[in-house]
């Protein structure tokens, strides 16, 4: 089913090759098992993704499958150009963009590309916000370690 999956802090980052191009990546439980890669692509995948792993500043350069519609297209463009160790809300996305909140939220939990199209630096206005559809669980889990990782301002760390 996935062409590589990656260990991650907080989950596995699984990665699906179609003709060429990333088509999918997904996060995965950290139960998941490891998948070595089974294509070049899958290996070129799997180095950026290690890369990154350890080094926020890793760059990707990675041929993408981007799939979906006009607006959910410019979501991503502007989740793109948020710098890394930084964050922007739902809400001033939607204003830039001429949407609604709600809108921008379904934009980033469709995002069939994420790490790549950083939809972990769309947050609520009071709070860290839905990750991949969910609001609770390893994938809010992999959100903070995502922010963390990036330099992100510790509020969304972890409540002991």
């Amino acid at each position: 089913m996935y062409d590589v999956v990656v260990a991650f802090p907080k989950m596995k980052v699984a990665v699906v090759a179609r003709e060429e191009r990333i088509a999918e990546i997904r996060y995965l439980p950290p139960s998941a098992p490891v998948v070595k890669p089974k294509n070049a692509l899958a290996e070129r995948a799997a180095r950026q993704l290690e890369r990154y792993r350890e080094d926020a500043d890793a760059a990707f350069d990675l041929p993408l499958a981007i799939e979906g519609t006009v607006f959910q297209k410019s979501v991503w463009a502007a989740m793109r150009a948020i710098p890394r160790g930084r964050t922007r809300t739902y809400g001033e996305l939607a204003r830039e963009l001429g949407g609604e909140a709600r809108a921008v939220g379904q934009a980033c939990g469709d995002n069939r590309l994420p790490i790549v199209i950083p939809c972990h630096r769309v947050v609520a206005a009071d709070g860290i916000g839905g990750f991949a559809h969910a609001t609770d669980g390893y994938l809010i889990e992999a959100k903070r370690w995502l922010l963390l990782h990036e330099a992100q301002a510790d509020a969304f760390a972890l409540k002991p």
